[in-house]
């Protein structure tokens, strides 16, 4: 099985707050495998867990640790990097 993580700044200016961590969250969650997220030196959440995302209180500037598992985990990681490196609050 494959893993692979990336380190990633969150790029949204108001960080990974409600709207943002659902879209994300959703993303991993339909990816069908193994995401999680940490920032810093912390614990890792599961990423399809809207509530440990939020949980993280990552903001704008801060730096994740990105963790996928599983057949395709290059692209998911891909996806998911350039979500968070994407301010939706500038939309």
């Amino acid at each position: 099985m494959t893993a692979v993580s990336r380190t990633v700044t969150i790029a949204s200016s108001h960080g990974l707050h409600a709207r943002p961590a659902k879209m994300f969250a959703e993303a991993a969650k339909n990816s069908g495998q193994s995401v999680t997220i940490a920032k810093g030196d912390g614990s890792p959440v599961n990423a399809a867990s809207i509530l440990g995302v939020i949980s993280l209180g990552a903001n704008s500037g801060d730096v994740v640790t990105l963790s996928v598992e599983g057949d395709g985990a290059e692209a998911t990681l891909e996806q998911l990097t350039a979500m968070l490196e994407t301010d939706t609050d500038a939309e």
